[in-house]
């Protein structure tokens, strides 16, 4: 089924993106353009299409007289939220979100002092919001509600740190967030002390405490990695 929006080459990219972020097609295997648009009956300017997006993904390159060929996976685009989403999908999964949780531990505690020391009284209110939704969704198997604010709360971190490429990062922490749910790899309801670190973060940024907000959030991405361990070892 065509995904919506997206048109038939989004229909071509949900099969053959997956297939090769899962190794199907290993570094090296060449595509031939016209044997993909008959074995998923579109025209071949739909095929290009769907080609120019994994090109720009850096999963395949094009060559004259050669044909579309996968390249190796050290030149993926790995912050690609799509080449995150594809490779979740796949058997690489435990590995792939260890090694994006790993990033996050990096990165968010930094953040979060930045944020403490740069957020705007409206970012402040906005991350009091998030912790409180993901307060009131935390019991009773409503993970999906609990995720969309999980998502936005490490959105408002990210930004509030005033540091453009952090900010840039509220995409791959995004998917890393939602395939844990969607491949379930989350208890049924989150970790009530995770909860209530969330809700200590959200006060430590407000009162503008650096040293808490980068200790409390090197708790959140530790306790992330120590859930894996147990879900998916």
């Amino acid at each position: 089924m065509t995904t919506p929006g997206r048109g038939l080459h989004g229909h071509v990219l949900d099969t053959l993106g997956p297939a090769i972020t899962a190794g199907e097609y290993p570094p090296g295997s060449v595509l031939r353009t016209d044997e993909l648009a008959q074995r998923f009956d579109v025209s071949r300017s739909v095929m290009r299409e769907a080609v120019r997006v994994l090109e720009s993904m850096h999963l395949v390159e094009s060559r004259r007289r050669v044909g579309v060929t996968v390249r190796p996976k050290a030149e993926w685009n790995v912050y690609d939220p799509q080449v995150i989403r594809w490779r979740l999908e796949g058997a690489d999964r435990p590995h792939q979100l260890r090694s994006l949780t790993v990033l996050r531990s990096a990165i968010e505690p930094v953040a979060a002092a930045l944020a403490a020391k740069h957020a705007t009284a409206e970012q402040c209110a906005e991350l009091t919001e998030c912790a409180l939704g993901m307060v009131a969704n935390s019991r009773g198997h409503k993970l999906e509600e609990y995720l969309v604010h999980d998502v936005a709360f490490h959105r408002v971190i990210l930004t509030a740190s005033g540091n453009e490429m952090f900010a840039r990062l509220g995409d791959v922490v995004a998917e890393v967030l939602a395939g844990r749910t969607h491949h379930e790899v989350m208890f049924e309801d989150p970790d009530p002390a995770a909860v209530t670190l969330h809700v200590q973060l959200a006060e430590a940024v407000r009162e503008g405490d650096a040293d808490r907000a980068e200790k409390l959030t090197r708790e959140i991405t530790v306790g992330a990695l120590q859930e894996l361990d147990i879900l998916a070892p």
